[in-house]
């Protein structure tokens, strides 16, 4: 769901949730994961210092009750959190998270000023380089959702931006430290099920072939916005609730690879694979750069509801925590940004827009994950934020899992 410009997301995603709409609820049962077990308190999971977790939080803004970066960076850090993407390059927010050793994801969304050469080492010069090294600046991420979007300058810019801002990093030497990607929605994809037929919409083929070849180049990873709930609000009474927040289910069978799916974010994780590797790549690997569910919505938006984030942000947090990879890529474990670090009340569209947050601006969680906090550690339960610039807050959720909501692994 991207969270930077104000159009509401359901336009750009209604067409991929009804291509993930057709499985087959009577396929074969699968194994449910055993990893959910590892989870429990006295498992001897390892704290985020040590563990390489692999999600994050999307840190948007489109608000105007937020707190200050500086109490940000402190609830962040409370949770032992060191990844964070950004929709810009907030410079209050770079200098607040100084020295502390959080990871940055940081985005520029204006491609045809960028597609200069002088332009975009001008904006490294002065939006990355100068935060280096105090801030840990590790990707830029060039557009957002641009080829499922009907803005042809913005596609046909989009490379060229990503170029130009890779060979600022490269001239100034910070290619070493930070990369270059871009994310775009689930609904570049034409066909996603099963996810063994995953291929890229005609249309944006001729954008997708070398932005795939660039990605491999340089060695960054695809990265996608996938929205389940969009799938089950567009058709709850065809899509499986369990199915779309990891709850026990049947499954739904893949007769391409004969592998089982029991949740949506996987099955759409691998189509993507899929797509790719029609186009000749094996070698890019794909990351989650937005994912969530809304805690509330309108009337006529099915399933937004306090429980069934609670749900979905929860079991994905457990099975990332525990490593788990896609039916397609076992080995792999999958890496995700969780939507969103806070409920933003300005952003526009139905109800839901506003209400993705893990908590609310003054620093309370939304809703209990289910985690034991006391097992992950030792900070403090509160209500809120305190009079200091360092927040407290209530939730029982382990902080090496919500580690990352936002950023991910480069």
């Amino acid at each position: 769901m991207r969270a930077r410009d104000d159009a509401p997301m359901e336009r750009r995603m209604i067409a991929a949730a009804r291509r993930f709409l057709f499985f087959d609820p009577s396929s074969s049962s699968l194994l449910l994961c055993l990893l959910l077990s590892l989870l429990s308190a006295n498992n001897g999971i390892v704290s985020a210092a040590n563990a390489p977790l692999k999600f994050g939080i999307n840190y948007g803004q489109i608000a105007n009750n937020l707190p200050h970066p500086a109490q940000v960076s402190g609830l962040i850090r409370s949770l032992n959190a060191n990844r964070v993407k950004l929709y810009d390059a907030d410079p209050a927010v770079l200098t607040a998270f100084a020295g502390t050793g959080v990871e940055f994801t940081i985005s520029n969304g204006d491609l045809l000023n960028m597609s200069d050469a002088g332009n975009a080492r001008a904006w490294v010069a002065q939006n990355v380089q100068p935060f280096l090294p105090d801030t840990r600046i590790t990707c830029v991420i060039l557009g957002n959702e641009v080829l499922s979007g009907t803005d042809a300058a913005a596609m046909q810019s989009l490379l060229p931006a990503m170029q130009a801002v890779h060979q600022a990093l490269v001239d100034l030497g910070l290619d070493g430290q930070v990369n270059v990607s871009t994310s775009q929605s689930v609904n570049v994809l034409a066909s996603s099920y099963p996810p063994s037929a995953g291929a890229f919409r005609e249309e944006v083929v001729q954008y997708m072939r070398p932005l795939l070849d660039f990605l491999a180049e340089v060695g960054s990873p695809f990265l996608i916005n996938a929205y389940p709930f969009f799938a089950y609000k567009a058709s709850p009474g065809s899509v499986s609730l369990p199915y779309v927040l990891f709850e026990p289910n049947p499954g739904a069978h893949d007769p391409g690879t004969n592998l089982t799916y029991d949740n949506m974010l996987y099955a759409q994780i691998d189509a993507v694979y899929a797509a790719m590797e029609a186009m000749g790549h094996k070698d890019i690997a794909v990351r989650i750069s937005e994912t969530g569910w809304p805690s509330a919505g309108d009337a006529d938006e099915v399933g937004a509801t306090v429980q069934n984030a609670a749900t979905y942000n929860g079991n994905l947090m457990k099975r990332v925590a525990a490593g788990q990879g896609t039916p397609l890529r076992p080995d792999v474990p999958v890496d995700v940004l969780v939507f969103a670090l806070f409920n933003e009340n300005m952003k526009n569209g139905q109800a839901s827009e506003r209400n993705y947050g893990l908590f609310y601006p003054n620093g309370t969680s939304v809703y209990d994950l289910g985690f034991d906090a006391a097992s992950f550690s030792p900070s403090p339960r509160a209500s809120g934020f305190s009079s200091s610039s360092k927040p407290t807050m209530q939730m029982s959720f382990p902080v090496g899992v919500v580690v990352l909501l936002a950023a991910f692994l480069l």
